[in-house]
């Protein structure tokens, strides 16, 4: 297997992890905005957001998209597409708490898209 052929069922894995790190982010900045305003303003910084997004959105692409080729289905990749059309429509609305509120449940549809793609490459 060359480096770059990793299987389907690994990028979801990975792609599940990176939805849990943007969950464990949105709630470390809630808190850490809360407790120390210097910190949260590293975490809350926009380029943080833009940049997770990003990558989001390219692992998305290439696992949900190689999940529709390898098994067929679409409804992952649907389902996947998705949440990650709620996390980029968070990324537009006020920090006032609703932003994070938006993000979690864009993340929670985009892990539930990832997983949807695993089920159907078994």
């Amino acid at each position: 297997m060359s480096p770059v052929a990793i299987p389907t069922h690994r990028l979801d894995r990975m792609a599940i992890g990176l939805s849990g790190l943007c969950v464990v982010h949105c709630l470390a900045t809630t808190v850490m905005l809360a407790l120390v305003s210097a910190a949260g303003g590293v975490l809350g910084a926009p380029i943080v957001h833009e940049i997770g997004l990003g990558l989001a959105m390219i692992m998305g692409a290439i696992s949900l998209g190689r999940g529709i080729m390898e098994h067929g289905y679409s409804m992952p990749s649907a389902v996947g597409g998705l949440g990650l059309g709620v996390m980029a429509g968070a990324m537009t609305m006020p920090h006032d708490g609703s932003e994070a509120l938006y993000t979690v449940v864009g993340v929670a549809i985009l892990a539930l898209g990832h997983r949807l793609n695993f089920i159907a490459a078994e």
